[in-house]
């Protein structure tokens, strides 16, 4: 099997880098959802409150209010990864409703 190896990429000045997102924090700002195929839904009957899901969202999407997650779909991306690091497996990734 051959092994996989990262390639270095290395800029030689700001005008060879790519443009990328000025604004840190860019998606409290926008509604970012909207183009969510899929989305997690919580089983608050199996979850335990842990607050993996809350941790591992790589989004301010998930939030914990008086001690259960609360998923905001208007920025989630349904990347689903709340999903898979959800050691109760609560979390489901369900087709979006439109």
């Amino acid at each position: 099997m051959r092994e996989k190896k990262a390639k270095k990429i290395v800029f030689n000045s700001a005008e060879e880098m790519p443009l990328m997102i000025a604004s840190v924090g860019s998606q409290t700002h926008n509604l970012t959802g909207a183009w969510r195929n899929i989305r997690p839904e919580i089983d608050l009957g199996k979850c335990l409150k842990c607050g993996i899901c809350w941790k591992f969202c790589p989004e301010p999407s998930i939030d914990i209010v008086d001690e259960w997650p609360v998923v905001d779909y208007d920025y989630c991306k349904g990347c689903g990864i709340c999903a898979e690091e959800c050691p109760a497996k609560c979390i489901v990734m369900v087709e979006e409703r439109r």
